[in-house]
């Protein structure tokens, strides 16, 4: 009698879970948001809500265990990962709101005169080098409408450059474990340190990016041929204490994020203190200063808060799947081969098909049942699949969702074939050479 009730119960998780990804990738193709007096909220963190409280009222989720996992002093706790990458956000988005990444945009582009190809590159350089120490998401939804912008003033062709900003921001992501939420939640998952991180995935990084950015220029060849028509204006920064304060943060926060696992102080303390001290700072200064534009205010709204939803729905739905141990069996499955090319492909398809975020938490608990030996290279596997696997198709990421939406908004035709054409020709071979750096460094 229990062995049926067992199997009753594995059979409503897996139906569960099969029906809350099947709505979520539906979302995301069909309408990934709603408006509610004149503000878009996402639906795709509601859809994986809705199937976590689904698990929960069927029992396949205890409430006492999910309450443990998320209330546990260890790694693998959401709460310290969401408040690690929510803390570096508000930080970068801070900046963003200062006009720091406009200005660095509009003079590197200022630099390229008449020449797309110098633009291209540059665009490219810039992306790659923000995007390693803020994070992937913020260096996106900054600068695309300015690219929007840009090109529109130009007369010239913005998808070369939306993509490039898209594939440079979701490969150089890698580098740090701060570049991307996934990075953070399979490396802290797997007690990896952010120096530990970096010695790994800095070369493997480095072979992705130079092969994703000679894919986009020989993709793009022939629209960079076209002269720049019209002259950039440089932007200005006009409160230099603030933007002092703001890189003063990031700065010394990053090498203090660093230096985590030598001073004995979990990185999620670090980020959460200086992201508090900004606030107290800027708070102060507009105070005595009676200086107040609403950068801080507009920081806070804009930090992207469904994450917190999404990732604790999606940890009780794993946490459900790894109850029955239906994360086991993936396991047994993925350990067929060698772990760096096996886990980098299957994560890599995986986040087109569940979003990368809720495929990172399903991955944890699978790499959490995989051999021992496996534990480590499935783990830089999973991250380099769940970064890379961003520019496959629109759904592969939370960014790829945010950044057609935008480009809908701004009128720029970018279709799905379009993106997947383009995408599957840069994707691949990037993720051939960062999981072939990854095998020549472990």
């Amino acid at each position: 009698m229990r062995q049926s009730f067992y199997t009753n119960d594995m059979t409503a998780v897996i139906i569960i879970a099969a029906a809350t990804i099947a709505a979520l990738i539906a979302a995301v193709l069909i309408k990934p948001g709603i408006e509610i007096k004149g503000k878009s909220i996402g639906l795709y963190w509601m859809i994986v809500m809705a199937g976590a409280v689904a698990m929960i009222i069927s029992g396949c989720a205890p409430i006492r265990d999910v309450w443990a996992g998320m209330t546990a002093d260890t790694a693998i706790n959401p709460i310290k990962i969401l408040v690690l990458f929510l803390s570096m956000s508000m930080m970068s988005i801070f900046l963003d709101e200062i006009g720091f990444f406009r200005f660095l945009a509009s003079y590197v582009l200022s630099r390229a005169r008449t020449s797309q190809k110098t633009l291209f590159i540059y665009l490219y350089v810039i992306v790659s080098v923000l995007t390693v120490f803020t994070s992937n998401d913020v260096i996106i939804l900054t600068f695309t409408p300015f690219i929007c912008y840009f090109a529109k003033n130009a007369k010239i062709d913005p998808v070369p450059y939306l993509f490039a900003e898209f594939v440079a921001a979701n490969t150089w992501s890698m580098m740090f474990i701060i570049g991307n939420p996934t990075n953070v939640y399979l490396a802290t998952t797997n007690g990896i340190t952010f120096i530990r991180y970096f010695l790994v995935m800095g070369i493997p990084t480095v072979m992705g990016g130079v092969a994703a950015f000679f894919m986009l220029f020989l993709v793009f060849r022939k629209q960079l041929h076209k002269p720049i028509e019209a002259e950039s204006v440089t932007a200005v920064i006009e409160n230099k204490v603030l933007l002092a304060l703001g890189i003063a943060h990031l700065g010394i926060c990053t090498v203090l994020l660093v230096l985590s696992s030598y001073i004995g102080i979990e990185m999620w303390l670090v980020t959460l203190s200086f992201a508090g001290s900004l606030f107290l700072l800027v708070m102060v200064y507009q105070f005595f200063s009676k200086v107040r534009d609403g950068e801080l205010n507009r920081s806070f709204l804009r930090i992207p808060w469904e994450l917190i939803p999404f990732v604790i729905s999606m940890f009780v739905i794993v946490l459900a799947l790894d109850r029955y141990g239906i994360t086991k069996e993936l396991a047994e499955i993925l350990s067929k081969g060698p772990a760096i090319w096996v886990y980098g492909a299957a994560s890599f398809v995986s986040a087109n098909f569940l979003n990368n975020i809720p495929m990172s938490v399903l991955f944890c608990s699978v790499i959490g049942n995989a051999p021992q030996a496996d534990t480590i290279p499935a783990t830089y596997a999973a991250v380099v699949g769940s970064n890379i696997g961003a520019f496959l198709t629109p759904i592969g990421a939370l960014a790829g969702i945010m950044w057609s939406s935008i480009l809908r908004r701004l009128g720029v035709r970018f279709s799905f074939i379009t993106y997947i054409k383009y995408g599957a020709l840069i994707s691949i071979p990037t993720l051939f050479f960062t999981l072939l750096g990854l095998s020549i460094i472990l």
